[in-house]
């Protein structure tokens, strides 16, 4: 099953209290399609870069089956920047630049060829642009997901609301559920984000795991605890491009199967956070994918006796 992919590929200059990287490789897009690549081909990205972003790069994902036609390049300009530096918990951090460049002027086009897809990933991108991507699809997808952030919920609730009523699936993280909301409690906070259209929500905790929402039905997903965690940045895209990769592979959007693909994002974000950027997943195989979720089946599996 055809994957589309829609969100940023840029440069992330990080700190944590475990070592620094001054440039290297990140964005949405960027993690989203190694995650997925290891479940689902092809997979066709919309984004936007500037000359600046390392051709080496571009061919280790094409070698993976990551279909470039929809990225638009732009020779003299850069790529969007990020630097942030991480707190000792990891879940805290502070920006310290943000440098939009090319992505100030990003006005995605889905190619023809990249019409059809099944599946439909939208990253963490203004309102306005994922609702422009949707509007250009000329078949519904089985299955829409997308990303949020507290930035958009302060700054362009109106279209929020409006994509929202467009898709199928939010992924937000626990405290962006509660400020969307206003409800401190997280069964609470999807009812209430289920009444805004989309059928399936799923809040990210972090170091705590996740919950998949559907009407009544509540999956709860344990994260794997971790000796080493060095940066937490693409994490949740991994999380993501694993889950949408997996469903695309087993073209199937059941509640049972999405509760299958959270444990299959969860192992690759484990993976994700061991090293910076997405070096760790440019490691790992199939057979260490397997690994990881036999530990997280043992996570979580017990018998009772009578």
């Amino acid at each position: 099953m055809s994957l589309l992919l829609v969100g940023t590929m840029a440069f992330d200059a990080l700190e944590t209290p475990f070592g620094k990287v001054d440039r290297i490789i990140g964005g949405s897009a960027t993690y989203a399609a190694w995650a997925a690549s290891c479940f689902t081909k092809p997979i066709q990205l919309v984004s936007i870069v500037g000359g600046d972003f390392p051709d080496t790069e571009k061919t280790e994902l094409e070698e993976r089956s990551v279909n470039f036609e929809g990225v638009e390049v732009v020779p003299d300009g850069k790529c969007f920047f990020w630097s942030g530096k991480y707190h000792m918990d990891l879940n805290t951090r502070d920006t310290l630049v943000t440098e939009l460049n090319v992505l100030a002027d990003f006005n995605p086009k889905v190619p023809a060829g990249y019409q059809g897809a099944d599946y439909v990933m939208l990253g963490n991108l203004a309102p306005g642009i994922q609702i422009s991507v949707l509007n250009q699809l000329e078949k519904k997808p089985k299955l829409v997901i997308m990303d949020t952030m507290n930035y958009w919920i302060d700054t362009a609730m109106d279209d929020l609301t409006k994509v929202l009523g467009m898709i199928d699936l939010l992924m937000i993280n626990d405290s962006e559920a509660r400020q969307l909301t206003g409800e401190h409690s997280l069964v609470k906070a999807a009812k209430k984000i289920q009444g805004m259209g989309t059928k399936y929500v799923i809040i990210k905790k972090g170091e705590h795991g996740a919950l998949l929402f559907y009407g009544d039905k509540i999956f709860s997903a344990p994260a794997m605890p971790l000796e080493d965690v060095f940066d937490p940045t693409g994490a949740g895209d991994t999380f993501a491009g694993g889950f949408i990769g997996y469903l695309a592979r087993i073209d199937d959007i059941s509640f049972e199967a999405m509760k299958a693909a959270i444990i299959m994002g969860s192992s690759l974000a484990s993976y994700c956070v061991e090293k910076f950027g997405p070096i760790r997943m440019k490691e790992i195989n199939a057979a260490d994918i397997q690994n990881r979720v036999n530990e997280f089946i043992s996570l979580a599996n017990f018998e009772i006796r009578n």
